[in-house]
């Protein structure tokens, strides 16, 4: 009788000791996805912040370039000028609420 309790018990501590292993190994593996997420995230705002900057940089020069409105919208150049503005001045408006880190 004492043997099959001792079989009973060594088999309930084997299974504890499995479930145990194979949980630390789950967390482990959370844990270095988590790394990761935070790392790619890190990278996604630094991307970010970059884009938004030269948005900003864009604009101001487009602002600079033509400060005395001096591209005539009717020519190539002017209907060339006009679409990069207003492409720039869209961006700007869209990412200005974004990160304004400097």
């Amino acid at each position: 009788m004492s043997l099959i309790i001792i079989l009973a018990l060594s088999s309930v501590v084997s299974y504890l000791a499995y479930r145990v292993w194979y949980l630390a190994g789950v967390v482990a593996d959370s844990q270095e996805l988590d790394d990761d997420n935070i790392s790619y995230i890190t990278s996604l705002e630094s991307t970010n912040q970059y884009m938004y900057n030269k948005i900003v940089d864009s604009y101001n020069k487009m602002q600079e370039i033509d400060r005395l409105g001096a591209f005539e919208k009717d020519d190539e150049s002017g209907t060339t000028f006009q679409l990069l503005n207003e492409v720039i001045t869209q961006l700007k408006d869209e990412f200005s609420d974004g990160p304004q880190e400097n």
